[in-house]
């Protein structure tokens, strides 16, 4: 894989982060790249929050990849403070290339930095290779996880 760069996302960010998260079955259904307002609204809240960590993976300045990482402060495990890793994406023609496992390096190198104890993450049922994906990484499928529409 040829040298990218990791870091925060940008308001000019958002276009290529949104694309991404619409480019397969599951995002084309409850994605909107053609209505950003949300989006920017979302990324002004992120931003915000010392907590959160967009991050996005570039390449000589085109936006290939991107990660949302959540550090989460709590009282169980002995007052643990965990990490959630969400919308791991890579573009469509960077897939294949270690782009996936550079971006979940980084995550779980940065939550240890953070002192966190525990790097946790959910995947959705259908994407197998996702679950596969993540299991050549270390990660283990331990829980059952229950979401409520609101």
């Amino acid at each position: 894989m040829e040298q990218t760069d990791i870091r925060r996302a940008r308001p000019d960010d958002i276009p290529a982060i949104v694309a991404m998260l619409a480019d397969d079955p599951l995002g084309a259904q409850r994605e909107s790249p053609d209505d950003l307002a949300p989006y920017v609204a979302a990324f002004e809240r992120l931003a915000a929050d010392p907590n959160q960590h967009l991050v996005v993976a570039a390449l000589e300045g085109r936006v290939i990849g991107t990660l949302h990482l959540t550090i989460i402060p709590g009282l169980s495990r002995k007052g643990a403070t965990r990490a959630l890793i969400e919308a791991v994406r890579v573009h469509a023609d960077q897939r294949g290339s270690g782009l996936g496992s550079a971006l979940i390096r980084w995550a779980v190198e940065r939550s240890r930095e953070l002192d966190c104890t525990l790097v946790q993450l959910t995947s959705d049922k259908t994407r197998t290779d996702a679950h596969r994906f993540y299991e050549r990484l270390g990660f283990t499928a331990s829980h059952e996880g229950f979401k409520l529409n609101l």
